[in-house]
């Protein structure tokens, strides 16, 4: 099976999009870095490894940490995640797969 060269869109993803590509798409929301309509569907690697610079360089300002967040930062991230999860659970995701090696 040979790699696909463009990436799916987050809504086309497995497991409702909670992949690490979909999660640095809806960070990229929150920090307003793309609009919450772009579903980066059709982008090559190159641009998505672009869009992960800029998260990283956003999430850096923060500490990596939800809780460092302004308020309205923080209220933009538990929407768009709380959203993201309830389409994701509705499309059979558990969050399993994430914490597999914990057990």
């Amino acid at each position: 099976m040979t790699r696909p060269d463009k990436y799916v869109g987050v809504q086309n993803e497995v497991n409702g999009g909670m992949t690490t590509i979909g999660k640095l798409i809806r960070d990229a929301w929150v920090f307003g870095l793309i609009e919450e309509s772009e579903t980066c569907e059709g982008w090559n690697f190159a641009g998505i490894d672009s869009l992960l610079d800029k998260v990283n360089k956003e999430w850096d300002k923060y500490g990596c940490l939800v809780s460092h967040l302004p308020p309205e930062l923080f209220e933009r991230h538990q929407k768009i995640h709380g959203e993201a999860m309830e389409r994701a659970r509705a499309a059979g995701w558990s969050g399993e797969i994430e914490t597999e090696d914990e057990k």
